[in-house]
């Protein structure tokens, strides 16, 4: 009897004292109305600015935690605040389960949710078992106008290199990258240009709490090498023009959620500083306590903090690109969080002849949707070290800001388009579009056709006197004319050359295209006795 109340008493003290991770989520923000009355009090001009280009409007997620909340908490006896959420109106807290729960009395508390699922209503009981190369698994670390050297392919593949000679090269946009350290980027040769002009606009340790982004693991300066780096006739990055915020999320030590609780507070810091474009080149599955660990019903976009906070992301106007993982070799192949959002670009790995890497992660998330979205070299990228060494390096978390900075790039040269617009036509460029699967998603995009889609779309209708729209197009679409034109037609090819459709192009009355398979065509716009072809994607 006396052995079997030392067990009981040995278990109530492992429950009573050992440490968990919760989130504590609050009932409101009794001082919302007072910052979306004076935005500037928690967003910069730049940050407001991209929401008035894109018709966003400011709302309570914008709105700071209120103080009070967040002091109580601090106070409250064995709890410790580590990270927050303005847009999930939440923080990250850690301490005993007893003295997570006792919070819950608090009025302002609405509910409480542990990274342990099996302490919330209806969660695992049994923990799911990861080994523990899962978090090894996210690095995967080893082995014209520019001379690029050896980083040509990882531009030609994306017809980078082409935007580049348009002279569209990321100026004027923002690009944040989260990443588990920076060492090198203030002192070696690959990032001088970057420092010479005044390209890194700051950065923060989230992790150590400091304002130095300069230490941690190497693997931050190598992703940045692929977007801002150069040393010419070796590696130029795909964005070497824009500015650059430097965040570090990833405590390379351990693997735990609060690592997902310090990514959301960056990106909200980027939000607020006006980042245009936001590079992760990180992915959670398995954690250090399997209790922690997601399965693969959890990748539905909706159940991990950190993918919830990229969607809201996006519904501020900002673009997300996450590598898909390297897992796919294993036992859980699936794209992990936050590459499982629905909003998130997620970016899948090739080699040097456009063939899916072994070791890239794969979809669909637990709802059925396409993942990764979109494919870039990630098997032999050209690197930058933190010793300035210029090396080649494999995985995910290559090709993510590979393909990142082209879409920065393609974004500086049409500056006023809205985020989901930049992203349906990198996507509509892809060479898989219209046959998407979740090996490769939508395939390998190609910038320089995305380029003259958005040019078609924007100012054929000078040049030309029409346009057609929306291209790609799903059941119809449209042709604008201008007030010189008194008649025209319009005939669709298939990729045989024959005549698949052919009308008189009336106003306000659509072209119906619902007899039409998916794939690539042909139009012929005739009017006044001459004839303009251009290129259309049925979806």
């Amino acid at each position: 009897m006396k052995k079997a109340f030392l067990i009981f008493a040995f278990l109530f003290t492992l429950l009573s004292f050992s440490q968990e991770d919760a989130w504590i989520y609050f009932t409101n923000k009794p001082n919302a109305q007072f910052y979306i009355d004076n935005p500037l009090a928690m967003l910069t001009q730049r940050s407001l600015n991209r929401r008035t280009t894109q018709g966003i409007a400011l709302n309570t997620q914008d709105a700071p935690i209120h103080q009070s909340y967040i002091n109580q908490i601090k106070t409250a006896p064995g709890i410790t605040v580590k990270a927050k959420s303005k847009w999930l109106n939440a923080l990250h807290v850690r301490g005993t389960q007893a003295n997570i729960a006792a919070l819950s009395a608090l009025p302002f508390v609405s509910s409480i949710k542990y990274a342990n699922h099996s302490l919330n209503p209806g969660g695992r009981v049994n923990p799911v078992t990861v080994q523990n190369t899962q978090r090894i698994n996210k690095f995967l670390d080893t082995q014209v106008i520019y001379n690029y050297g050896s980083s040509a392919i990882q531009s030609q593949m994306l017809n980078t290199h082409w935007l580049h000679q348009q002279n569209k090269t990321g100026a004027g946009k923002i690009v944040a990258i989260m990443d588990a350290g920076f060492p090198g980027v203030d002192t070696q040769a690959p990032f001088q240009r970057l420092r010479d002009n005044n390209l890194i606009l700051g950065g923060y340790d989230f992790v150590n709490r400091t304002n130095n982004p300069y230490t941690g693991f190497q693997h931050g300066t190598q992703v940045l090498s692929n977007m801002g780096g150069f040393t010419d006739n070796q590696l130029v990055g795909t964005s070497p023009d824009a500015h650059y915020y430097l965040f570090v999320t990833e405590d390379i030590s351990s693997e735990n959620p609060v690592e997902e609780s310090y990514w959301t507070e960056a990106l909200e810091m980027a939000d607020s500083l006006g980042v245009d474009v936001v590079n992760t080149s990180l992915g959670y599955f398995g954690y250090d306590n399997p209790a922690y660990s997601y399965s693969y019903n959890d990748l539905n976009g909706q159940t991990a903090f950190a993918s919830r906070a990229a969607d809201i992301a996006f519904s501020k106007g900002m673009i997300c690109i996450t590598s898909a993982g390297n897992s796919g070799s294993t036992a859980d192949p699936y794209v992990g969080v936050p590459g499982d959002a629905v909003t998130s670009l997620t970016v899948g790995a090739v080699n040097s002849a456009e063939v899916k890497a072994g070791f890239s992660s794969i979809g669909p998330t637990f709802d059925g949707r396409i993942k990764p979205d979109l494919m870039a070299l990630g098997v032999g990228a050209t690197v930058a070290t933190q010793t300035g060494t210029i090396s080649i390096n494999n995985g995910t978390s290559f090709a993510g800001p590979i393909l990142a900075g082209a879409v920065t790039s393609f974004w500086s040269a049409f500056p006023n388009k809205t985020n989901a617009e930049i992203v349906q036509l990198v996507k509509a460029s892809a060479d898989r579009f219209t046959n998407p699967d979740n090996n490769y998603g939508y395939g390998i995009p190609d910038f320089q056709l995305a380029y003259n889609n958005a040019v078609l779309s924007t100012s054929e209708f000078g040049k030309k006197g029409f346009v057609v729209y929306p291209n790609p197009a799903k059941n119809q679409i449209s042709v604008a004319l201008t007030e010189t034109i008194s008649n025209a037609e319009i005939t669709i090819y298939n990729s045989l050359g024959q005549s698949v459709l052919h009308e008189k192009i009336e106003i306000n009355k659509p072209t119906v295209l619902e007899d039409l398979n998916s794939g690539i065509y042909t139009y012929k716009i005739t009017f006044d006795n001459q004839s303009q072809t251009g290129r259309l994607i049925k979806k």
